[in-house]
């Protein structure tokens, strides 16, 4: 049987209960997976908009006992399938944070260990650039070898090229072509503009929040933020989870952030990643020592 059409085969298969016995639970043996356990997967579960089953199964593979810590846990995952690493990132996330439900079977159905290979093997490393290590909690010898019973990746030889858009580039992570009026100008209309390496990346209520590393941060301009609002900094890229930063992809990397203060809150509305000697930030750098507004 192809792998294209294993999934449906599954799904069938399910349904006529003929591999009833053949799973036990996943990760942990307390796990009571009783019929009527099926929940609609919700519109507010971005991870998983547009996936091909309707319906999930709580708890699910990662041991989420309700929906609201699914969503608050799955909301981390989203700029890794942004990244476009793997064409079946999305596949294999949602099979663990909503896997396929079904009303008449008991068991649950897993990911194919090469499912978690291939999307790992591709993944890893821009998770790695970002300082995030591959988790415990998705290490592919925990999931079954391939049959017709688990979920594998797309067959090479049935994926249609893709069509999807682009994905949206967050506004202050686009580049821009600036003279030094601009730079200028973009300084002066700004807050406050900082030197920084960042500390901790984290995704809140579809916001990105930055925290800096203290000790390797540099000021540049203030302008109504003060000493005491630096003294445990955190940075707000609005709607993060809607759109990608590629500007911002190594967390090892020093950048420069501006941003405006709003109701409290250190919003970025630029970001660039800080290379020494390049030509943009000597003029930067330049601008920034007769910074007259």
């Amino acid at each position: 049987m192809s792998q294209s059409c294993s999934f449906l085969f599954l799904i069938i298969c399910l349904a006529s209960h003929c591999v009833q016995g053949l799973f036990a639970p996943f990760g942990q043996a307390e796990f009571s997976y009783k019929r009527n356990n099926c929940k609609p997967i919700p519109d507010t579960l971005l991870l998983c908009h547009g996936i091909e089953y309707p319906n999930m199964r709580l708890p699910n593979l990662l041991g989420h006992e309700n929906m609201k810590e699914v969503l608050q846990q799955a909301a981390s995952w989203i700029p890794l399938i942004q990244k476009q690493c793997h064409r079946d990132t999305k596949k294999f996330l949602c099979s663990l944070f909503a896997p396929v439900c079904i009303d008449d079977l008991d068991e649950t159905i897993q990911p194919c260990r090469s499912l978690c290979e291939q999307v790992k093997d591709s993944c890893a490393p821009v998770m790695k650039a970002f300082g995030f290590p591959w988790p415990d909690m998705l290490e592919c010898s925990r999931f079954p070898q391939d049959n017709d019973l688990c979920i594998p990746p797309a067959s090479g030889d049935h994926v249609l090229p893709a069509t999807r858009e682009a994905p949206k580039v967050c506004e202050a992570c686009k580049a821009k072509d600036e003279d030094d009026n601009d730079i200028v100008e973009n300084l002066c209309k700004n807050d406050f503009a900082l030197k920084i390496k960042v500390k901790e990346i984290a995704y809140i209520n579809g916001d990105t929040k930055i925290i800096p590393e203290t000790k390797t941060k540099t000021i540049y301009k203030l302008k109504g933020v003060t000493e005491r609002d630096l003294k445990k900094t955190v940075l707000w890229l609005k709607d993060g989870l809607q759109c990608t930063c590629d500007e911002m992809n190594d967390i090892n990397a020093p950048y420069l952030v501006m941003g405006q203060k709003l109701d409290g809150e250190l919003i970025i509305t630029s970001v660039k990643r800080w290379q020494k000697g390049q030509r943009e930030f000597k003029r930067i750098t330049r601008s920034i020592r007769k910074l007259q507004c």
